[in-house]
C-alpha cells in the first residue's frame, strides 16, 4: 500500500476529542489533523513525537489531513490510520502471506451478517466454503517486542469473538488476523492487564475453532506493506 500523495511530517503536539489532532509544520505554523484512530492509542500519541500526515486536499473536509504514522521511541514507526487495516489484509491474502487462508475465488468486505447485527471486514467464499475474517489493528508496545490487543475495554471487540464462534457453529471458517502495524512487535499477546474479559474471549473463540494469525508490516513514509507472520501467545 503506497501513499499517493506522500506523506508530509509534523510534530505532535497533542491528541483530542479522538478524532483530532494538533501538529507543528516544520514551518512554525500549527494546524488541526483528523484522527482516524477511535482506541486509547496507548504509547502512539505522545506529545513531541514525529508524525507523519496525508492530504486529502478536498475543500469539503472540515480537517482534509489525517494522521497516518507516528514515530514510537524515537526508533520504531506505527501506522495509527485503523482504516488502513483492513485493507492491508487483503493485500496480504492476496500475495500469499498467509496461505491457510487462501483459495477462495471470491473476497468481499464489510458484508453484515450474524446474530448481533455486525459486519464482517472480509468474506472469502468458495463454491462450498466460506470464511469469515475479522481484523484488528495492533500498535500497543509495553514489553520489549511484545504488542498487546487491545489498547483500551472493547465491548465492540467481544462482540465480534462472538460472531465469529458463531460462524463456526453454523459450519462455516472463521479467522481473527491482528494487523500489527508497529515496526516493534514480534509477537501479540491478549491485553488481560487492560481488559481481561476480552482475554477470556479470545481464548475461548480459538478453543471453539476461530483461527487465530498475526501479520507483521514493513512501514515508512513511502508505504506499508504485511510482510510476515508473527506469533500469537495467548
Amino acid at each position: 500500500m503506497k501513499f499517493d500523495p506522500p506523506l508530509q511530517t509534523a510534530r505532535l503536539i497533542r491528541r483530542y476529542k479522538r478524532f483530532l489532532a494538533d501538529v507543528q509544520l516544520p514551518s512554525g505554523h500549527e494546524t488541526t489533523l483528523h484522527c482516524p484512530n477511535t482506541g486509547s492509542m496507548r504509547g502512539c500519541a505522545e506529545p513531541g513525537s514525529r508524525v507523519w500526515y496525508s492530504d486529502s486536499a478536498n475543500p469539503k473536509r472540515k480537517y482534509p489531513c489525517s494522521w497516518e504514522l507516528v514515530e514510537v521511541q524515537g526508533r520504531y514507526l506505527a501506522c495509527i490510520n485503523t482504516q488502513r487495516a483492513n485493507g492491508l489484509v487483503e493485500e496480504a491474502l492476496l500475495a500469499g502471506i498467509l496461505p491457510e487462508l487462501a483459495g477462495y475465488p471470491r473476497l468481499r468486505r464489510e458484508v453484515g451478517y450474524g446474530r448481533e447485527n455486525s459486519r464482517i471486514d472480509l468474506l472469502l467464499e468458495g463454491d462450498s466454503e466460506r470464511c469469515f475474517v475479522e481484523v484488528k489493528n495492533v500498535t500497543l508496545l509495553e514489553d520489549d517486542g511484545i504488542g498487546y490487543f487491545p489498547d483500551a475495554v472493547t465491548v465492540r471487540g467481544a462482540k465480534h469473538l462472538r460472531e465469529l464462534v458463531a460462524a463456526v457453529a453454523s459450519g462455516d471458517r472463521a479467522a481473527l488476523v491482528f494487523c500489527v502495524a508497529h515496526t516493534g512487535i514480534c509477537e501479540v499477546r491478549p491485553a488481560d492487564h487492560l481488559d481481561p474479559a476480552y482475554g477470556q474471549a479470545l481464548r475461548a473463540a480459538v478453543k471453539a475453532g476461530v483461527e487465530l494469525y498475526a501479520l507483521g508490516a514493513h512501514i515508512d513514509p513511502v508505504g506499508i506493506a504485511l510482510q510476515q507472520r508473527l506469533p500469537v501467545v495467548i
